[in-house]
């Protein structure tokens, strides 16, 4: 069975402490979110456990077939049109660029692009667009094991709901697993198994809050109402500083 294991993982930048004893597994099929607030070492957590930092203590033991990785940035290569960036995963995992450019072409009309948009580069996009580009380029290998660095972040509400769609969807066929991180507590809800909230200084984890309704059958009120009792919990509140001064 495919699962990411973190065991008594802990970090260090210099002399400091970012992390300190993170443990949790993450099964086949699940989705798994870290909370907390800015600065608290989350996407550090995030870069260690996709192996795009050194682990130095603890274990991350990751036996995904595959896996790939959107950021908060669309991160594409501005010398690069459109379909040229989707393709990217394809083209270095060997595939022929026809059967790669058909796959990025079919790929790219299900994230909402137009076939106009096919020849654009960066620079001619709009950050939304930007996003469904590397949304499409994160998933046309059809990965096994997804990470998400908060990249709903800068979007409107209509775009980030269109997205978060098509994830409910892959969700829901059991195509895909997902880890991510964000701050946004409904994004959390919306989309999550498992909440793991993450505390700073150094980040540590202190709860985790689990959901066992289909991500497919969570409508605008359940989220509102998971919302409202989350945010009465004594840990969020901690976590998040809302107490009032």
């Amino acid at each position: 069975m495919e699962k990411l294991e973190v065991a008594g993982l802990t970090h260090h930048f210099g002399f400091t402490k970012i992390l300190e004893n993170i443990n949790f597994t993450l099964q086949k099929g699940e989705v798994l979110s870290i909370v907390g607030p800015s600065g608290g070492g989350k996407t550090t957590l995030l870069h260690l456990c996709a192996d795009l930092l050194d682990v130095t203590e603890g274990r991350v033991h990751n036996t995904f077939a595959s896996s790939s990785f959107a950021f908060q940035e669309a991160r594409l290569l501005p010398w690069k049109n459109v379909l040229d960036n989707i393709m990217l995963g394809l083209l270095a995992c060997g595939e022929k660029r026809a059967s790669a450019l058909e796959r990025a072409k079919k790929i790219a009309l299900r994230f909402g692009l137009e076939e106009s948009d096919f020849e654009k580069f960066p620079k001619d996009l709009s950050g939304g667009m930007r996003q469904r580009v590397s949304f499409a380029r994160a998933l046309v290998t059809k990965p096994s094991l997804l990470f998400l660095d908060e990249p709903f972040s800068a979007l409107d509400i209509g775009l980030k709901r269109e997205l978060q769609n098509i994830l409910i969807e892959m969700i829901d066929k059991k195509e895909i697993s997902i880890l991510f991180i964000t701050h946004d507590l409904m994004e959390a809800i919306r989309l999550s198994d498992t909440i793991l909230l993450l505390k700073a200084d150094p980040g540590h984890i202190v709860k985790a809050f689990t959901y066992k309704m289909p991500q497919k059958q969570r409508d605008d009120t359940f989220v509102y109402q998971e919302s409202a009792k989350i945010l009465q919990d004594s840990e969020i509140i901690a976590t998040f500083e809302l107490e009032l001064k």
